[in-house]
C-alpha cells in the first residue's frame, strides 16, 4: 500500500512538479480559448451553409462536415504537424494544433447548431420577416438565440469533449499539461505527476459537467 501511495499519490513531488504543471495548463487554457472559439464561429458558418438553399454553399459545407466528423482527430493533427513540411509549409505545434481541432470540432459544432435551427419552427422565421425584419436580422435575433438555447446541453458537452481533446497536443510536443506531467514524470521516475495533472483537468471540468446535467434536467422538466 505505502508503495502505491509513494508511487502514484507522493505529495512531496506533485509540489516539487507544480511549477512545471502550472505553465502546462496555462498553455491548455490558452488551446482551449483558441480552438473552442474558433470551433463555435467556424461550426455555426459550415451549419448555415449546410441549411442554404444554394446547392453550390450546401454541398461542400455537407462533405467539409462528413470528412472532418469521420476523419480521427490524432490522424488530423500528426497530419498537418508532419505531413505539410513535405509540401513545404512549416507550422509551428500551437498552430498544428488550432488547425487540426478547428477542422475538428467545426464538423460537429455545425451539427449541433443545425439540429438546433431546425429545431425552430419556420413559422418564427416568418412571423420576423413579417415584422419588416431582413433575413439575416431574422435569423441573428430571432432564430439563432432559440436554436442556441434548444442545444445549449448539447454545445457544453462539445465544449468538454474539446477540452479533453486537448490533450493529444502531447502528440506534437506541445507544452500543455500532460506534456508537461510527462515531462515531470520522466524526470522524476514517479507517476504522481500524472495523477496530478489528472486532478486538475477533473476541477477544471467537474464544475462544466454539472452545469450540463442541470440544463438537462430543466430541458426534461
Amino acid at each position: 500500500m505505502q508503495t502505491l501511495l509513494d508511487q502514484f499519490f507522493n505529495i512531496s513531488i506533485m509540489i516539487k512538479t507544480m511549477p512545471l504543471m502550472l505553465k502546462g495548463l496555462v498553455m491548455t487554457l490558452k488551446l482551449c480559448a483558441a480552438v473552442i472559439l474558433l470551433g463555435l464561429v467556424g461550426g455555426l458558418l459550415v451549419a448555415l451553409g449546410n441549411l442554404s438553399p444554394r446547392r453550390w454553399l450546401r454541398l461542400p459545407s455537407i462533405v467539409f462536415t462528413d470528412i472532418f466528423r469521420a476523419l480521427p482527430p490524432l490522424v488530423l493533427l500528426i497530419f498537418i504537424y508532419s505531413g505539410l513540411p513535405f509540401a513545404g509549409v512549416e507550422i509551428s505545434p500551437f498552430t498544428a494544433v488550432v488547425l487540426a481541432f478547428f477542422l475538428n470540432n467545426s464538423s460537429y459544432y455545425a451539427e449541433v447548431y443545425r439540429a438546433g435551427i431546425l429545431s425552430v419552427p419556420k413559422g418564427q422565421f416568418e412571423a420576423a420577416r413579417s415584422t419588416g425584419l431582413s433575413k439575416a436580422q431574422a435569423l441573428i435575433h430571432v432564430v439563432l438565440p432559440q436554436a442556441v438555447r434548444n442545444v445549449l446541453p448539447d454545445l457544453l458537452s462539445n465544449t468538454i469533449e474539446v477540452v479533453k481533446l486537448t490533450s493529444l497536443a502531447s502528440a506534437v510536443s506541445f507544452a500543455e499539461l500532460l506534456y508537461s506531467a510527462n515531462m515531470a514524470r520522466s524526470v522524476t521516475y514517479n507517476a504522481s505527476p500524472l495523477v496530478l495533472a489528472a486532478l486538475i483537468y477533473l476541477v477544471l471540468l467537474w464544475p462544466l459537467v454539472r452545469l450540463v446535467s442541470r440544463f438537462q434536467r430543466r430541458l426534461a422538466a
